[in-house]
């Protein structure tokens, strides 16, 4: 069974930082590219970040650029999201996806992700 698991989110006030990690099992998507994606209720799924298969090219919506850094580590299966001066707009759930029939490409486009995780709660008190 192919799992993504996210941890590392919590409360935490703004100027402050968090670390997310996702893990994935039961398959490898070090060939792929994977993202980290954010929701609140009423409101569509927002694309945060994503990343190619090495890590050698990374895309960020605006809102995040200068503050939230992805990365990845193939050995481990674990994707990350460091996101350091969080403000209050930042409070969501956030979701790590990967899209298992890119090879070696770049998605920004959240219907292409056919696995996802289960999301953590970020929230970034004032």
């Amino acid at each position: 069974q192919v799992q993504l698991v996210e941890s590392g989110g919590g409360l935490v006030q703004a100027g402050g930082s968090l670390r997310l990690s996702c893990a994935t099992s039961g398959r490898t998507f070090g060939r792929n590219p994977m993202g980290w994606f954010r929701q609140t209720p009423g409101k569509d799924r927002e694309l945060v970040a994503t990343i190619n298969w090495n890590g050698g090219s990374t895309y960020y919506t605006d809102s995040v650029k200068g503050r939230f850094a992805i990365s990845r580590d193939n050995a481990k299966n674990t994707v990350y999201l460091q996101m350091n001066s969080l403000k209050p707009e930042d409070t969501a759930v956030y979701y790590c996806a990967a899209d298992s029939r890119n090879d070696y490409g770049m998605t920004a486009v959240a219907s292409e992700y056919d696995y996802w995780g289960q999301g953590t709660q970020v929230t970034v008190s004032s």
